[in-house]
């Protein structure tokens, strides 16, 4: 191509500008100022004003549009899969803390109870000598403690 064919193919910018409705001449006359000083709004403004408001669920269910029927369905039954494993697991765990918590009730308790009754036994055989022999039999019938020799003092 020449370079001056190359000027002459369009942009695209002017098939942008021949595609509105208005003429330029209309579109001045509705951006200039009034002689009160107020700016008028444009015809196109007012046509929105008459659209109920979207709310935000029917913004992005509208966006939904844009992507492939095949992305669309994939991603539905990622959300629907996600959920019900979710459901799974949630029942799982609940289910799984059931079992193992009674299970080690049922297994342990018994051991504690017989630790806490061999204790108890120990303590009555403690209390009774104590009543037999005395209040000091407690401090004085085992073998006393071994005394450390005092440390000797370094001169220096």
């Amino acid at each position: 191509m020449a370079p001056a064919e190359e000027n002459e193919r369009d942009s695209g910018m002017e098939s942008q500008e021949g595609s509105q409705s208005q003429e330029p001449e209309e579109n001045v006359t509705h951006t200039s100022q009034s002689v009160s000083g107020e700016k008028k709004r444009p015809e196109i403004e007012d046509s929105y004003d008459d659209e109920p408001d979207e709310s935000l669920c029917e913004r992005l269910w509208g966006l939904t549009e844009m992507f492939p029927e095949s992305l669309r369905n994939f991603t539905w039954s990622t959300v629907v899969n996600t959920k019900e494993g979710i459901k799974f697991a949630y029942s799982f765990s609940r289910s799984a803390t059931w079992v193992v918590f009674s299970t080690s009730i049922i297994l342990f308790a018994p051991i504690i109870f017989e630790v806490e009754r061999a204790q108890m036994e120990e303590m009555q055989k403690n209390q009774q000598k104590q009543i037999l022999l005395g209040p000091n039999s407690a401090i004085s019938g085992g073998v006393p403690p071994p005394i450390m020799p005092p440390m000797p003092q370094q001169k220096s």
